[in-house]
């Protein structure tokens, strides 16, 4: 994760980052950082978990800058974002002092120009015709060789530093892979780490499910992005927190729609689950099978609201009357998303009081 310097470990510790004077620090301070969680501006509340410690020598710095490339949606194409001031958060940077960051898009067919990389070695406070300033040029030049050669998403450097003898050095990066290309990056997704992801977004990637955990207490399944992205809303709306973004897509198996109710039966946040699904692309009742025979392979215990609209929707309710598993079920997003939250709150309060909620014969969601 980025901002480690910053960041604190949840054993109490602060800092990721530290200098060491003689050889007993290194062992004091990996000590007080391997086996704890580093909790950073870019991590959740839990942090992510620290298993190694890099060990580098010391690098003298005159002063450090920060540089990155990234995909820009509104640029079409990767950007450059650079500033003077590095070695810190750069979101701090972008808020307290929004005139030291600079931006340079890049024709993505054309690459890099010579006029691009002096704006940017410009930007970064060396003194054109510098030795400084060529010897950045070439680090902006190569940094960009990088991005495209190895299919990254991100190149984020920070600090990049100049030295003493007006050499230009990378110092520390973060680097981000399009999944999309594992094909051809096989030596680098060799290196990938698991354990530094959510292990529910590990698990989804087996069934290609596309999933990012939340940090709410109401589950969603939904066919489609963009629909996934109207049902957090519209949760959000009604004054719901949504546990996860799960689209199953377009053509989801009955294996993919199991793995999926699997995820969220597992996750311990999760109070209540909302499935919303529009039979365009997939049928109502082909979808309603597949959660069907889902709840019932993996006992679920979670209340279901389930939003069926679409194609052949009547035949997917009969199929969920008469499977007898107790499902709320309604064809508008809107009563769907209210009675969701509903449900959640009802079962985070009986949880409070030790008490638990099963569904009654008619449907009906109520405590015992």
């Amino acid at each position: 994760t980025g901002g480690r310097g910053l960041g604190h470990f949840s054993n109490g510790f602060k800092g990721g980052v530290h200098l060491c004077s003689k050889p007993t620090d290194v062992t004091t301070y990996a000590s007080k950082m391997l086996g704890a969680n580093l909790i950073t501006k870019q991590t959740t509340a839990e942090g992510l978990p620290c298993s190694k410690v890099m060990l580098v020598e010391r690098m003298y710095m005159r002063r450090e800058m920060y540089i990155s490339i990234m995909l820009d949606r509104a640029a079409g194409g990767p950007i450059f974002i650079a500033s003077p001031s590095g070695g810190t958060s750069i979101e701090d940077v972008a808020a307290a002092t929004p005139e030291l960051i600079f931006k340079q898009p890049i024709d993505i067919m054309r690459g890099i120009t010579d006029e691009q990389s002096t704006y940017l070695a410009t930007s970064l406070g060396f003194t054109p015709g510098s030795k400084g300033h060529t010897e950045c040029k070439s680090v902006v030049e190569k940094l960009y060789a990088l991005f495209r050669a190895h299919d990254c998403t991100l190149v984020e450097v920070n600090p990049l530093a100049e030295t003493p003898d007006e050499r230009v050095v990378v110092c520390d990066a973060k680097v981000n892979f399009d999944d999309n290309a594992e094909f051809r990056q096989t030596k680098i997704f060799k290196l990938r780490d698991r354990s530094q992801e959510d292990i529910r977004e590990v698990e989804a990637a087996k069934f290609d499910l596309n999933y990012i955990g939340l940090s709410g207490n109401i589950g969603c399944m939904v066919n489609g992005a963009g629909l996934a992205m109207a049902t957090l809303d519209i949760i959000k709306l009604k004054g719901g927190d949504p546990a996860n973004f799960l689209d199953v897509g377009g053509g989801a198996s009955e294996a993919q729609v199991q793995k999926a109710f699997e995820l969220l039966n597992a996750d311990k946040q999760v109070k209540a689950i909302l499935v919303n699904i529009f039979g365009g692309i997939m049928r109502c009742d082909v979808i309603a099978m597949g959660v069907i025979h889902a709840a019932q392979a993996i006992g679920m215990k979670k209340p279901i609201i389930i939003r069926l609209k679409g194609t052949n929707v009547e035949e997917a309710k009969k199929l969920i009357e008469a499977s007898g598993i107790r499902m709320i079920v309604t064809d508008d997003l809107e009563d769907a998303a209210n009675k969701a939250v509903h449900v959640a709150d009802i079962v985070k309060q009986a949880e409070e009081v030790a008490l638990d909620v099963q569904f009654n014969g008619g449907g009906s969601f109520v405590p015992l």
